[in-house]
């Protein structure tokens, strides 16, 4: 990712969850929070509900490259957290891309 870091410490993101904004959609619940750097920060949470370690990771590398490819049009200076959903476990490469695209357009970003 050119311009993300990831969050990886559990106060950072219960801080996100706590202060940040929050949209969602079917698929996808994203918190957002200003975070006064030059760098967003992007994290993912991912329960045992949605499968197994495989489908899990899965799902976290099709929201990172989805990201990537739309990271020009988030501003600068984001904590980002994304929740993925159970109903999001069979779901491939576009639907991922829209549905990152719609929270997007909620955050008004």
């Amino acid at each position: 990712m050119k311009f993300t870091q990831s969050l990886k410490k559990n106060n950072e993101f219960l801080e996100v969850y706590k202060r940040g904004e929050s949209f969602a959609n079917k698929y996808l619940i994203m918190y957002v929070l200003e975070n006064n750097t030059i760098q967003n920060r992007l994290g993912i949470s991912i329960s045992k509900k949605v499968g197994n370690s495989v489908k899990r990771n899965r799902l976290r590398r099709l929201i990172k490259e989805s990201f990537r490819d739309t990271e020009e049009c988030f501003p600068r200076g984001l904590d980002i957290v994304i929740v993925v959903r159970v109903s999001s476990r069979d779901i491939g490469y576009k639907e991922v891309g829209s549905a990152l695209e719609h929270l997007r357009k909620l955050h008004k970003l």
